[in-house]
């Protein structure tokens, strides 16, 4: 099985040493669009000749003899060509599609002057228990291509990518509007990138080039998926069946538990921090220039801040879920322990 790599990891080999085949899976689908752009600018930079150098299959169009089929031509005026199977539905592939898939790809090294990338959506295929229990597909794809994992960015990151779609479409925006961009519109990357649009161009529109909170308020669509910031408050005001609903949705988009119990002990942590400095008689102003947590982020946390004994309880439990969860085979089950504990 070849190793996994990261997105950066990819975006460096394909500039200076394509291999014969990718594949593209994780969560953020969004990157996995920009991924597939720097490997046609890559391989097939002249549009001239990207009939000949750029082959797209999709689900419906792809089947094993024609991906065999595209293997052969040699690429027109350059090195290597590009074969693309975009959103290839594994999940819902029979055993023997399977097996023809991956003899197809198998006849890939008979043509060495292709790189070939199938990208799969992340709740189309099973990565089974990464990194240390990679599921039977994955193993077996990964025998003959080199998998890309596509994993969710970061709060900074993501934060970091808002202010720069916001700077590209010659708008403004504050840490703090970025922020309550995310908060409000969730963290889907195609979602977001729709409401800094639309964001941007009501702005402008309006003679103007800087965001406001008003403008979010009024423009901005909530989202209604679930982060672990929502989660954590369910558990922290007892609202069990709230919470169990929550990471119901969060194994439904295969969200890695390992993950969301760090994010959700990191939340715990800035509710005591924020708890222990309200019972100082400190204003969310001053709690904010001391914790260094945008006064945003702070105001929604004291609207349903638990007491402060509560906190120190919730954080003592999501410490203990997070040292169970490293040697559990279901960390989903380590989490609803927690919640139905507190």
């Amino acid at each position: 099985m070849n190793d996994i790599i990261k997105e950066a990891d990819f975006r460096k080999q394909i500039k200076t040493d394509p291999q014969q085949g990718y594949l593209f899976f994780g969560e953020e689908d969004y990157m996995k669009k920009f991924a597939l752009d720097a490997a046609i600018a890559a391989i097939s930079p002249d549009p001239s000749f990207s009939f000949f150098n750029e082959i797209r299959f999709d689900s419906v169009t792809y089947s094993p003899e024609a991906l065999i089929d595209s293997f052969m031509p040699a690429p027109m005026m350059a090195d290597r060509k590009i074969i693309i199977i975009s959103q290839l539905d594994v999940k819902s592939m029979k055993p023997y599609e399977v097996d023809a898939l991956l003899k197809a790809i198998e006849a890939l090294g008979d043509y060495d002057y292709n790189t070939l990338i199938i990208t799969v959506s992340a709740d189309r295929f099973d990565v089974g228990n990464l990194p240390k229990k990679p599921s039977q597909i994955l193993q077996k794809l990964a025998e003959h291509l080199i998998p890309v994992q596509f994993e969710k960015n970061s709060p900074a990151r993501l934060a970091a990518w808002v202010s720069k779609h916001f700077e590209h479409n010659g708008v403004i925006a504050s840490a703090e509007a970025c922020n309550m961009v995310i908060e409000r519109c969730g963290r889907d990357m195609y979602n977001l990138s729709g409401e800094i649009d639309k964001l941007s161009f009501y702005v402008l529109a309006d003679g103007r080039n800087e965001i406001t909170r008003d403008d979010i308020v009024y423009i901005a669509i909530p989202s209604t998926e679930y982060d672990s910031f929502a989660l954590t408050n369910a558990i922290g005001a007892r609202r069990r069946e709230e919470a169990l609903a929550i990471l119901k949705d969060m194994k439904r988009r295969r969200l890695e538990p390992i993950i969301i119990v760090s994010e959700i002990s990191g939340t715990i942590n800035d509710m005591l921090r924020i708890a222990v400095l309200r019972a100082d008689g400190l204003t969310q102003k001053e709690i904010s220039a001391v914790t260094k947590i945008h006064e945003y982020r702070i105001g929604i946390i004291m609207r349903t801040l638990p007491d402060l004994d509560t906190c120190k309880r919730m954080l003592t439990l999501a410490k203990g879920a997070d040292a169970e969860i490293k040697s559990s085979l279901d960390g989903f089950t380590v989490i609803e322990r927690l919640i139905c504990s507190i």
